[in-house]
């Protein structure tokens, strides 16, 4: 299969967190749902990065995307302060408990700037923000490549005649079990399934967090666990970075078969098994392609059979 160097195109939040965990507190950290994409994509394909930034933000975290392949022309920075969540999870990590959450010039970000670098044959992942801006930049790049969407239980709540709509437009859908419940209203996660895949999407991904992850396509294709870890500090981000490793690894090639379709899952597992061992995305700052591969052999292993 010939090597197609597309790249991909992500538009998503870019935050700073203030996150505490049973291991630790951390304020003003790199966080939004485009960071963690963005950062994971990255090990695999050159990504544009579609988002918006206050005056407040550090130039370093500006630097730290153009050092890792991403391509920064497509983040505004606008006058007023930088969306802030703060957040606390307790010893299960399952789940975090929002503590404050403050738009700040994201509240505004409604109809952004696309850069002419910016291609239709590209893929693009339309990660975790309100559905309408997923579907005005969608209808807006109006891509030819693979469209990826990622979403939460917020935007379920108060989107879902957006959401739905949007759901007959892309490829692949990513949702957690709890997400796949609520948007279909079915308890049992095969009949979720098949309720959002009747919606138009020919790709799902349930995530479940320690539990891995299900993929769908025509039906439940690949049942993928996740790598065990004996150090968890921050999950924060874990499934914005499956959803970016995932569109990444599949941006290298020109031809999507079934056995790539299988791998992407495990490399999503992988990175977001990188993500969760420190706070923010310092361990996706800190790995190679070679530590990548290393876990790639030793999933390999444990789940040969």
């Amino acid at each position: 299969m010939a090597n197609a160097s597309k790249k991909v195109t992500i538009v998503g939040s870019i935050a700073l967190d203030s996150v505490e965990t049973p291991f630790g507190r951390k304020e003003d950290i790199l966080g939004g749902s485009a960071s963690y994409a963005a950062l994971s994509a990255s090990f695999f394909a050159p990504v544009n990065l579609i988002s918006v930034v206050g005056k407040d933000f550090p130039k370093r975290y500006l630097n730290l995307y153009k050092k890792n392949n991403i391509d920064i022309t497509g983040v505004e920075v606008k006058p007023g302060k930088t969306f802030r969540w703060k957040a606390h999870y307790n010893y299960n990590l399952n789940s975090a408990e929002t503590l404050d959450t403050q738009l700040g010039v994201f509240q505004s970000f409604l109809k952004p700037e696309i850069p002419k670098n910016v291609s239709r044959a590209d893929n693009l992942l339309l990660a975790n923000i309100d559905p309408v801006l997923q579907e005005w930049v969608l209808d807006k790049v109006k891509p030819t490549g693979i469209v990826a969407m990622d979403t939460m239980n917020h935007w379920i709540a108060n989107r879902k005649k957006e959401l739905m709509k949007l759901l007959k437009k892309v490829d692949l859908f990513l949702v957690n079990e709890g997400e796949a419940r609520q948007i279909s209203g079915e308890e049992n996660l095969l009949n979720a399934a098949s309720a959002i895949q009747a919606k138009g999407p020919k790709m799902l991904v349930i995530k479940k967090g320690e539990h891995g992850a299900l993929f769908f396509h025509e039906g439940l294709l690949l049942m993928v666990p996740a790598y065990l870890l004996e150090k968890l500090h921050d999950p924060t981000g874990a499934g914005d970075t499956f959803a970016g490793a995932m569109i990444g690894y599949l941006s290298q090639f020109s031809k999507v078969t079934e056995r790539e379709l299988r791998k992407s899952l495990v490399y999503a597992s992988i990175l977001a098994s990188f993500t969760v061992e420190k706070f923010s995305v310092k361990r996706l700052t800190e790995i190679t392609r070679e530590d990548i591969e290393y876990r790639y052999n030793q999933f390999e292993k444990l789940t040969e059979f």
